[in-house]
């Protein structure tokens, strides 16, 4: 034992390291493990101390990057802000009540028309809740109406956290900018700010942007030029500086990728103290207070349950990151909320403070050097982009030229075709679909906004990742109902199991992503075989299963018998032949090759289409 404890080991160098690296790679090198990120930034697969920059050597001060408090959460622990979702007043302050003894820290739910109905509502809803409990609510166009209807509680200068509206952000989500709601909403903030002393009224919410696909730089960019417009604008009302940025506060939606979420939410503190301090503010009101939430663009209808590991990864980023209040996206919030889903929802949070101790640990990704650089790189490119809204004339303007939304579109154009191609996976969804989960079918409809009156732009569209492949899944469904059984398609699964095992499950998993069922054949020896077995099959989609010898030994001629036989089934072939093979295989016949880089949402898209056609044709007849 005392030769182990004093055992040492030589220092290796980065070299050395790239040398044995590339000997385990079998040919390919270090340089192929680089990655770029949707913000064009290149991951090297090792960081080492070589890529370290200067940091400050503890939180609450420099740059803010270690957060804004010197003692992290030991001192000042980020609040559960759980949205709470309802249909009625008298529910949402059973609930709200309920919520406080079961963990919740703070005062969060949605707004909606009817808690206006009666001067009353919302004061027996709040109660005294307000007075043990920050504030953390997104009002959007309500928010006069609410600081209105919640002055009537008694001493409503005790109001803390954020009451917090942010009409660029509505304008983007509506397609209109009205000028008038601008003019009552700076003039709302400047009566707000003397009546209630410890609350923040101005919000900078970057969340639909995010869902509309944007990546972390455009989202940084967007917080500081909408920051900074209001600084501008709410400057013209009369308020000091100061006070204005001791009344804002920044929404962040958080994706997920884990280390450039982390990366993002220091960068944007990073970012916001180089703002403030050409304003020649001082530290007391340079340091940002964020409130995330996790990403509903990263959700999906189907196998929910998977939701619960991405939105436990997004509420880990946002706390390592620094957030002041978070909400989790309970799992089937899609589809409608249960208590069930709500408490596991509020629960992961107790368990990042309780079992994984992240409220006693003060900022564990400071000197960690990919996220210091990362940090950095967000940081740099960020500025870049806040530049460009700049010279394109600021939010507003940037809005009514549709160069922001272009921006946006471009980048979600990417992630859509690297989600259509399977480069990249949503598992339950366009990797590991079940196709025997029962999905309710219940749309939750959003009440529509209120700013109708104005300058119309185009909105930015709220977007979801799975959304397209959720389509297949609905048509496909459709197509049931009809066919009265799935849709389906044969494979014809030629030699023994070891020899078509590899590119039938490939087929099964591919088709499942669209709910199209696989049906397999027996071993398939001979052309006879692959007769009786294409006469069994009702579905006129066909798809060959096996090595490339055997598609060259047996392949051509169950290709010319099945012309003679079944002129009118579609034949697909699994795999990717050698280039100069591929034309003969298309002349007998083949409809397409599938394989690994086809693109999968269109492939199912044409497959149903198809099937939808034979079926109307068929209803006809």
């Amino acid at each position: 034992m005392e030769q182990i404890k004093n055992q040492s080991f030589s220092l290796k160098s980065n070299d050395e390291w790239k040398e044995k690296a590339d000997k385990s790679l079998k040919g390919k090198t270090t340089e192929s493990l680089k990655t770029t990120t949707y913000e064009n930034i290149v991951l090297k697969p090792l960081y080492t101390q070589q890529d370290q920059r200067t940091v400050p050597e503890f939180p609450g001060g420099s740059d803010f990057r270690r957060g804004i408090s010197p003692l992290g959460y030991r001192t000042n622990e980020w609040k559960i802000a759980q949205r709470i979702s309802y249909q009625t007043p008298e529910e949402l302050q059973e609930k709200l009540l309920q919520s406080f003894d079961k963990g919740q820290s703070a005062i969060s739910f949605e707004v909606k028309k009817e808690l206006f109905d009666s001067r009353e509502s919302l004061i027996n809803i709040l109660a005294e809740s307000y007075r043990h409990f920050p504030f953390a609510i997104n009002t959007k166009e309500f928010q006069s109406a609410f600081l209105a209807a919640a002055s009537g509680l008694d001493q409503p200068n005790q109001f803390s956290g954020y009451i917090g509206s942010d009409p660029i952000a509505l304008f983007s989500e509506t397609g209109v900018i009205s000028e008038e709601y601008f003019t009552k909403w700076g003039n709302n903030i400047l009566q707000s700010s003397g009546k209630y002393p410890n609350l923040r009224t101005i919000l900078i919410d970057t969340v639909p942007y995010h869902n509309g696909g944007a990546n972390a730089v455009q989202e940084l960019g967007i917080a500081m030029a909408t920051g900074v417009n209001y600084l501008e604008r709410l400057q013209e009302t009369g308020m000091e500086l100061e006070e204005i940025l001791s009344e804002m506060v920044f929404q962040f939606s958080i994706g997920s990728n884990y280390f450039t979420e982390i990366a993002k939410l220091r960068a944007a503190r990073v970012l916001w103290n180089r703002i403030t301090g050409l304003y020649d503010m001082n530290d007391e009101v340079r340091g940002m207070v964020i409130a995330a939430e996790t990403s509903s663009f990263t959700k999906t209808v189907h196998d929910p349950h998977v939701n619960l590991l991405r939105a436990g990864n997004e509420a880990f980023a946002s706390v390592i990151g620094g957030v002041q209040y978070l909400h989790i996206e309970p799992f089937n919030s899609l589809t409608g909320c249960s208590p069930f889903s709500e408490r596991i929802a509020r629960n992961i949070q107790l368990l990042l403070k309780e079992e994984a101790h992240l409220k006693t640990v003060t900022d564990p990704a400071g000197g960690s050097w990919y996220v210091e650089e990362l940090t950095n790189q967000l940081a740099e490119k960020a500025w870049e982009f806040f530049q460009q809204i700049e010279a394109n004339g600021g939010m507003i303007e940037a809005l009514k030229s549709n160069w922001l939304q272009q921006e946006i579109a471009a980048v979600y154009e990417k992630r859509n075709m690297d989600i259509q191609t399977r480069k990249q996976s949503i598992v339950g969804t366009n990797v590991y679909a079940n196709l025997d989960e029962t999905v309710p079918l219940r749309p939750l409809t959003k009440e529509k906004s209120s700013i109708t009156d104005g300058e119309k732009i185009e909105a930015v569209i709220n977007r979801r990742l799975a959304k397209p492949y959720e389509q297949l899944r609905k048509k496909a469904k459709e197509l049931e109902e009809n066919l009265g059984f799935k849709p389906t398609l044969g494979l014809i699964c030629l030699g023994e199991l070891k020899q078509y095992k590899a590119r039938l499950d490939f087929m099964k998993g591919f088709l499942a992503a669209g709910g199209i069922q696989a049906v397999e054949s027996k071993s398939i020896f001979s052309i006879d075989d692959a007769r009786q077995f294409v006469s069994d099959q009702t579905s006129k989609h066909l798809c060959l299963c096996g090595t490339n010898e055997q598609y060259e030994t047996i392949g051509h001629e169950i290709l010319e018998a099945f012309r003679a036989d079944f002129p009118e089934r579609n034949i697909y072939l699994a795999g990717l032949p050698d280039k100069e093979k591929q034309a003969r295989w298309l002349d007998e016949g083949i409809i397409q090759f599938i394989h690994m880089k086809s693109n999968c949402y269109e492939t199912l898209l044409t497959i149903l289409s198809k099937l939808e056609v034979n079926t109307i044709e068929e209803t006809k007849a």
